[in-house]
């Protein structure tokens, strides 16, 4: 046959590849090491094998032969002389690179200038995902993070996951809430999880006994408990390990931990009502849980605690997160929300984002809610309109609890759409805050404070730093200025002055030196800009010879007199600098009080 040798090397290169790989390929690691010349030499013998039955089959088909000129028969023959050449280097000992499907031919890469972008039918169309980060602002964004990714590594967060979302129509919402939780994790947060299971058992049992709207658990629906509890655990772990694979086998690998971190105990009767295994925290193993974290692992606390007589109690689990937070000191408790929902101003129309716990009990106040301790909620159904206004307000409540333990935020947002990301790493962020009252003893001065309030600024005075106040001109002003007491004495003052066009300024901005370094200094800034955006001044500004640094640290920047609004006249002999800040939102300010030294 006239190609019969071609034909003859086809076919042993089929039977050699079979050979190679399943014998010697996947022998023991010695018997391959004593025949890699043998497998180097099989490398090159299999690709000079393609190359001739590539040429066989050119030469044999009529078809192909009509298709392949003899310019593709001369390149296939060069390329087999090459790989003979290369074969025999290899048997002379000289070491050359083995041939690879995977290699670039060095003659296709050439040295361009980058095209971040090219156009078809008039649209700018990505070249890449860089490019498409670019044009997302993703460099910005990721920026902007850095002051979040610092301030929140090595501090403790709690998370209540509700069941709804383990069992949701759409998985991948819960399966990308554990991804992103893993992400947190691996940016250094120390976190428990406190994962409810009500939605699951309410699935198996429809009209569950309450009184003052707490279950009373028998012994048939605290076996559901065990087994929803224990389901939602399961899933819970199952995906977060899945999630934290990514760093399995280095050093400070993350796993997921649970057990009996706290102990409870009955109600008891209450109202001639029987609880029975409807329980509460009686005490929590903070010690045990601080060691878990030591060891860079997740911490998961389910509803059902054991007392120390072994008895097993029902826990309400958006009270047990609330419990956890201020037992541990955590810095934030997360409520993920049932439903997407958010506050809304009825006036404006805008999003609120950040609540002041005295704002928050006004709201539960106006709508008839009561978060007890021990996990009792009374609500008020005739003021409610909807489930997911009821979930809003109950979580607005533990929250409450969660501050007054010492926790110092409560967020409440939604898992969808990497809304714990974009909450904890992003200054507009994505929830609802509820903070504190990082304010508190700031008021507006009255004329009996003018006395306390020349004491505090003469010094300053004195010095040139301040230009001089007297008296009568404090009071004929005092409606500008405002006052930080603590045990009626006056700790800090400030001056606030409002121009056309959105200006205003910050002036007199003074702290008792007993009082510094203690946030007091921040707590009034922070004050006097929020006063400057109710008002809807957006542009602040202030005047200064010595704490110039005191404000840039503080994202004022230095400008020129041009800057100042025509009815602000500048003293040339004082020669003070300016700086100004723009504050486009409350979440600007938000993101400010992050990075408090408290």
């Amino acid at each position: 046959m006239k190609y019969g040798v071609a034909k003859t090397i086809l076919l042993f290169s089929i039977l050699a590849n079979a050979v190679l790989t399943n014998g010697w390929i996947a022998s023991s690691p010695s018997r391959f090491a004593a025949n890699r010349n043998m497998q180097s030499r099989y490398v090159s013998f299999r690709e000079s094998s393609n190359l001739v039955s590539r040429l066989y089959m050119a030469n044999s088909s009529s078809t192909i032969e009509a298709d392949l000129n003899a310019g593709s028969k001369n390149e296939i023959r060069s390329q087999l002389q090459a790989e003979n050449e290369s074969s025999a280097a290899v048997k002379s000992g000289i070491e050359t690179d083995t041939p690879s499907v995977l290699d670039i031919n060095p003659e296709f890469i050439e040295i361009v200038k980058k095209n971040y972008s090219s156009k078809e039918d008039g649209a700018t169309v990505s070249s890449s995902v860089s490019d498409m980060f670019r044009t997302a602002h993703f460099v910005d964004m990721f920026r902007g993070s850095a002051n979040y990714i610092a301030s929140h590594r090595n501090t403790l967060i709690v998370c209540h996951i509700p069941g709804d979302w383990i069992d949701n129509e759409d998985p991948t919402i819960f399966r990308n809430l554990m991804n992103d939780v893993a992400l947190t994790w691996l940016l250094g947060l120390r976190i428990v999880i406190v994962v409810g299971c009500r939605y699951q058992i309410e699935q198996r049992m429809k009209n569950r006994t309450k009184h003052m709207n707490m279950v009373v658990t028998d012994p048939e629906s605290l076996r559901i408990v065990k087994e929803e509890a224990g389901y939602v655990r399961f899933e819970v772990e199952r995906q977060l390990a899945r999630s934290l694979q990514g760093s399995r086998g280095r050093e400070g690998d993350g796993n997921v931990v649970s057990g009996n971190f706290y102990s409870a105990q009955p109600f008891g009767v209450l109202d001639g009502v029987d609880y029975q295994y409807s329980g509460f925290v009686r005490r929590f193993e903070a010690d045990k849980i601080r060691q878990v974290h030591q060891n860079r692992d997740i911490v998961l606390l389910t509803t059902l605690g054991v007392s120390p007589t072994g008895e097993v109690f029902n826990v309400n689990s958006e009270y047990l997160a609330a419990i956890a937070g201020g037992a541990l000191g955590s810095s934030k408790v997360i409520y993920f929300l049932e439903r997407d929902v958010e506050l809304r101003h009825r006036l404006y129309g805008t999003k609120i984002p950040h609540l002041r716990v005295h704002d928050s009990r006004n709201l539960l106040k106006l709508h008839g809610i009561e978060t007890k301790k021990k996990g009792f909620v009374l609500v008020n159904d005739e003021s409610i309109n909807s489930d997911e206004q009821k979930n809003m307000l109950v979580k607005i409540g533990w929250s409450m609890h969660a501050l007054e333990s010492g926790v110092k935020r409560v967020h409440i947002l939604s898992p969808e759409k990497g809304a714990l990301l974009q909450e904890l790493y992003t200054r507009d962020g994505a929830g609802t805050m509820i903070s504190g009252d990082l304010y508190d003893g700031i008021r507006q001065a009255q004329v009996t404070d003018v006395s306390p309030i020349h004491d505090l600024i003469s010094p300053l005075i004195k010095m040139g730093t301040l230009v001089d106040r007297p008296k009568a001109i404090l009071e004929r002003d005092i409606h500008q200025y405002h006052v930080y007491t603590r045990d009626d004495l006056v700790v800090a003052t400030g001056q606030l002055k409002l121009f056309k066009e959105g200006y205003a300024e910050l002036a007199c901005l003074v702290v008792n030196p007993l009082y510094r370094a203690k946030g007091r200094g921040d707590a009034m800034l922070g004050y006097l800009e929020r006063l400057c955006l109710q008002q809807g001044a957006n542009k602040v500004f202030v005047l200064s010879t010595q704490t110039m640094e005191w404000f840039v640290e503080r994202g004022f920047d230095e400008v020129g007199v041009e800057s100042l609004p025509p009815s602000r006249q500048y003293n040339k002999s004082r020669a003070s600098k300016i700086y100004m800040k723009t504050i486009d939102s409350a979440r600007d300010l938000d993101a400010s009080e992050l990075l408090w030294n408290r």
